[in-house]
């Protein structure tokens, strides 16, 4: 687990999010959700430099701080709700309650989503009865819409930079939960490699920048 500083966020490799409790209750490795290909990992002046590159959908003014209500993503049917995520008291990023399928979360203590900053949405990938909220995060591809509600009744227009997945070993938290110049947001749940012994063995994060609101 790593811890959360002034400026990077605690990563959820390690713990709840990633103890992939469908495969170990099938018995079976056909259940893994979708990983990312190479296609659609950053490249260039990409995904967590906090910058645009070329042929990048330009970003969109930052909006005032406002907490989030609810994450939609069109490609991957994902229509959920968003509930605050603290620390707990090793300092790792808590966790929504596994028990809820349809159901992620925010860090509260960080960036809410559009303003200035890198905010984090973090989600479970299964539980033990089948697929949960982010179960397709790694079939998002560049170009993907993320829209996110926010409680002051506007909506913030996110378009996927890179979908990316990491080992827990090589995680990169500066390029993950690193501090932006320009509104960012971060999706993660868990992915790569699998055992019964430790089950997830890796990340997925996707990558995205607010290019609009309504």
């Amino acid at each position: 687990m790593r811890r959360v500083g002034n400026t990077a966020i605690a990563a959820v490799t390690a713990f709840a999010l990633c103890t992939g409790a469908w495969l170990l209750a099938s018995g079976a490795r056909t259940h893994a959700p979708p990983q990312p290909s190479a296609a659609q990992a950053g490249t260039g002046t990409a995904a967590g430099s906090g910058t645009g590159r070329a042929g990048e959908v330009p970003a969109a003014p930052a909006l005032p701080p406002s907490p989030p209500d609810r994450i939609r993503i069109p490609a991957i049917r994902v229509d959920a709700p968003l509930m605050g995520l603290g620390l707990t008291r090793t300092g790792s990023l808590e966790v929504p309650p596994a028990g809820k399928k349809n159901l992620a979360g925010w860090y509260e203590a960080g960036t809410t989503p559009g303003e200035t900053g890198t905010a984090i949405v973090a989600g479970h990938v299964d539980d033990a009865e089948g697929p949960a909220v982010f179960y397709r995060l790694g079939a998002l591809r560049k170009g993907g819409r993320i829209e996110v509600d926010r409680r002051d009744g506007g909506v913030a227009v996110f378009t996927v930079d890179a979908v990316e997945v990491y080992d827990a070993r090589d995680f990169p938290d500066k390029k993950v939960y690193g501090a932006a110049k320009r509104p960012e947001l971060r999706v993660i749940t868990c992915g790569g490699g699998w055992s019964p012994a430790t089950g997830y063995q890796g990340n997925v994060v996707v990558f995205a920048h607010l290019t609009g609101s309504r």
